[in-house]
């Protein structure tokens, strides 16, 4: 295949559920990747649609017992002191691009491929099939290795799955209903539920060109609010923040940090930044 195969995209939900009609899954924190498998020729696509092979040399020999293949799965790094996931190590080996640096990144920062969907096995299209029956196909021709691991799957039980992802403090979960063919676009037969991080943070300023808060927390900036204010916030943040404004530059105005707003995210980064934020309301 020359050109990349469309991976199937989540919608979202809030909260986790029970269904006996879906699997769940943990949400692996790292990056899409689709593997393709042409002979003993593998090339690896991103959910965007660009060519990653030459990234991760470590899965250029899938162990797969077939001819050829197109399997789907997240690309992430684990960290072998701590056994968690940490997404900004495969962020940094995703932007390697230069051969001595990616030889050095796959000694330092080696991935893990974790697979959980196949969508075509020695030339057959197996998307219409329903999703139980692609996982029994992908269970029968892929083994596990130091840098393939399979997605573990519950039946049924979202609730307890997405406990035990608060207390390791993972990404999330996925619900993914066990009829669902494999299409190539965003569908509400694949769930996520976020396990997210609150934080109280005060309002700095804000920009000038495009809407955004500057967030501080502890008295040290944190980046930007931009993602789901509701347009009466909005408006009544700017009617309080004309009073209170203690100066500006070329692309922000300040404000007297008086103003708290309550914010959702993924996660802390190890710089102290937050990793996108949603709003969810304000604090009195």
């Amino acid at each position: 295949m020359n050109t990349a195969p469309q991976a199937m995209l989540l919608e979202k939900r809030e909260e986790p559920f029970d269904d006996p009609r879906y699997v769940f899954e943990p949400k692996i924190d790292g990056h899409r990747l689709l593997l393709v498998k042409d002979g003993d020729t593998v090339r690896l696509w991103t959910r965007h649609e660009n060519e990653v092979t030459q990234k991760y040399p470590e899965l250029h020999v899938p162990p797969l017992n077939c001819s050829s293949c197109i399997i789907d799965g997240e690309i992430a790094y684990v960290d072998p002191t701590t056994g968690m996931i940490d997404f900004e190590a495969v962020m940094e080996r995703f932007r390697m691009a230069k051969q001595p640096m990616i030889q050095e990144g796959m000694l330092r920062l080696p991935v893990q491929y974790f697979v959980f969907d196949v969508l075509e096995v020695d030339g057959r299209d197996v998307r219409r099939l329903p999703l139980t029956k692609r996982t029994e196909l992908l269970d029968s021709i892929m083994t596990e290795t130091d840098h393939f691991r399979r997605v573990m799957q519950i039946d049924g039980c979202g609730k307890d799955l997405f406990q035990v992802i608060q207390q390791k403090q993972l990404e999330g979960i996925v619900a993914k209903r066990k009829d669902s063919s494999y299409v190539g676009r965003r569908s509400d037969n694949w769930l996520k539920m976020i396990n997210y991080t609150y934080a109280n943070v005060k309002i700095a300023g804000y920009r000038k060109n495009e809407f955004g808060w500057l967030a501080q927390h502890n008295g040290r900036s944190v980046g930007i609010i931009e993602l789901a204010v509701p347009g009466n916030h909005r408006k009544a943040f700017y009617r309080i923040a004309q009073d209170i404004v203690i100066g500006e530059d070329k692309n922000f105005v300040y404000v007297k940090p008086l103003i708290t707003a309550r914010i959702r995210m993924r996660n802390w980064y190890k710089s102290g930044m937050m990793r996108t934020p949603e709003f969810v309301e304000f604090v009195v």
